[in-house]
């Protein structure tokens, strides 16, 4: 099965009426380039404009149209009235955990007895193991709460039931055909949902209930933001949610929070990172790819709860100490990641067929932890709805999958539900476990699936771009400050991307990867404009020096051993005139 050769994907320009950028220009005093880019994502009302550069928590939606808000917050706050102990399931990844410490602390702050739990990935696998049921029951708890799932979790809170607990179920997964008998079930997703956004993560869900809780004691809420706020945009991060509405507003100010932390075990976590430099910002592409990482690892590799315990921790030295237990586990994670992904990339090349509009593959052995991170990238490397499925000894089977756009994992699992034992997920990510017996039924009711969903168009890469620009309108740092008040960037808001027309390459120069290049772009004007391109320097030295192209690209400000350089960085090019 051949690569896709993602130097030719479909460039999708945005639309953008030129008076509606200068009307939203002058009226918010912002430079064209910032407004083109707002008028390409919809953003065109001025007051809508204004709201999304300068995101408020103000702006944050009533916790009460939440479903369910009422009788979780009675349960709540009777069994902090009534001195119940509460036991509190969350997940093992980074927004699993981070909602299991955020609703500990804040649980704790009240004044409740609470007993965190998070899963461990081999033992219990995904959600709620009937055996942390059973754990609850013996530890005296009379209020079962989850966070960051439970959602299809019915045998199991049907057993809370019984044993004399009452759930309450904090979720942020797509909901099945029924609701799992608990007294209450938070989740915008729900069909009866009131809620004017459903795309929170679990931590996010978590935050917003325990906000509501704040306003119902008549708590000072400026208090509570700075307490759980960087939790929270750290859980909303990590878990790929699109940073829009809500997400945006809690991401915005918990990055802020992030950094200027008390919590021991987050200071530990920055310092690990080398991200705990005063005068260093931190960005939502710190927290994607160093923090989040090393939380995750935990539960990928060892157990969650020695990240859970790091959030938890008041002691610094006992948060360092944890913190580089997490780093070291995260480099063996990338190593074992590594290999698994070899293996994966080999058994694709020779069992799939172009044809297949997804991609199925299986090996006894792969560490658990690791197939959601192969399965990303596979699904970025052959650009199809990825399933990466793990058999134990035993036979038993665990998968991960990752999708593209036009794709929702969530339905695809939902329609696969008789070949599995368990699963859930939402549109990009899911997991589930099934019977090794079961796995040729699953692949071939996967690929149909897909192929009933998704057409050859879906197939091809695309980028989208905000403008096609002249380059002198990012010919200097001044653009990247300019386009800083539209972070944070990522799912759902991404950096912003140019194109640009009708360069010449100059002074191509490989890095010792050839695969990046640094090289100089010539305009039609003579004008030089400096470029960095990762991942694809080896077809940019091919065309060699000389060569008229046009590019996608993101200015950038690189700073090393402090200094400053301005330069673009290309994510896509094409021959001039294709």
């Amino acid at each position: 099965m051949p690569e896709v050769d993602t130097r030719y994907k479909q460039w999708t320009v945005a639309e953008v009426d030129d008076r509606a950028v200068d009307t939203l220009s002058h009226e918010l005093g912002i430079s064209p380039l910032v407004a083109s880019v707002l008028l390409s994502r919809g953003i065109s009302d001025p007051l809508q404009a204004s709201a999304y550069l300068n995101p408020s928590l103000q702006d944050l939606h009533s916790p009460s149209l939440l479903p369910d808000f009422d009788p979780a917050v009675g349960e709540i706050l009777g069994a902090k009235e009534s001195g119940k102990r509460v036991f509190v399931h969350g997940d093992y990844d980074a927004d699993g955990v981070t909602s299991a410490a955020l609703f500990t602390r804040f649980l704790r702050r009240l004044g409740c007895d609470v007993v965190p739990h998070v899963p461990h990935r081999t033992r219990e696998g995904y959600g709620i193991h009937l055996d942390a049921v059973k754990m609850a029951a013996e530890a005296g708890c009379k209020l079962f709460l989850t966070c960051d799932c439970g959602i299809s979790a019915h045998e199991q809170v049907a057993a809370a039931n019984s044993a004399g607990m009452r759930v309450v179920v904090t979720d942020h997964h797509e909901v099945g055909e029924t609701l799992p008998p608990a007294a209450a079930v938070v989740n915008p997703h729900r069909r009866d949902s009131q809620y004017p956004f459903k795309h929170l993560s679990g931590v996010g869900v978590v935050f917003k209930l325990c906000q509501g809780i704040t306003q119902e004691l008549k708590i000072d809420e400026s208090r509570f933001f700075r307490a759980y706020l960087d939790l929270a945009a750290l859980g909303t991060i990590a878990d790929v949610m699109p940073l829009i509405d809500e997400n945006r507003i809690i991401a915005s100010h918990g990055l802020t929070s992030i950094k200027h932390s008390k919590k021991p075990g987050l200071r530990s976590l920055l310092r690990v990172c080398e991200l705990d430099d005063p005068s260093r910002k931190i960005t939502a592409r710190n927290v994607g790819f160093q923090i989040a990482p090393r939380i995750n690892a935990a539960g990928r590799m060892a157990d969650s709860r020695l990240a859970l315990d790091l959030l938890l921790e008041d002691d610094p030295e006992k948060a360092d100490v944890i913190a580089e237990l997490l780093d070291e586990t995260n480099r063996q994670r990338r190593v074992e990641q590594a290999h698994a992904y070899d293996e994966a990339v080999e058994l694709v090349e020779q069992t799939h067929s172009p044809s297949d509009r997804a991609i199925v593959v299986s090996r006894e052995g792969w560490h658990p932890g690791l197939i959601g991170i192969v399965a990303g990238k596979l699904a970025e490397q052959y650009y199809r709805p990825t399933f990466v499925v793990t058999i134990d000894e035993n036979g038993h089977a665990r998968g991960s999958a990752r999708s593209i756009p036009g794709f929702n994992l969530g339905a695809a699992i939902d329609a696969a539900r008789p070949h599995l034992s368990s699963g859930g997920g939402h549109e990009q990510a899911a997991g589930f476990s099934l019977e090794a017996s079961k796995l040729e039924g699953f692949a071939l009711a996967m690929k149909s699936y897909a192929n009933s969903v998704l057409t050859d168009d879906d197939l091809v890469p695309r980028i989208e771009i905000d403008a096609i620009i002249d380059p002198s309108e990012a010919s200097n740092p001044r653009v990247v400050e300019e386009l800083a008040a539209l972070a944070p960037f990522g799912q759902g808001n991404p950096e912003p991307t140019f194109g640009c027309l009708g360069l010449t390459t100059s002074n191509i120069a490989p890095t010792s990867n050839p695969a990046h290049v640094r090289l100089s772009l010539i305009d039609t004007s003579g004008t030089p404009h400096k470029a960095m391109a990762f991942g694809i320097g080896e077809g940019l030295s091919a065309l060699g020096n000389g060569a008229k192209i046009d590019i996608v690209f993101r200015p950038d400000e690189n700073v090393f051993r402090g200094k400053a350089e301005f330069r673009w960085l290309i994510d896509d090019y094409r021959p001039s005139g294709n």
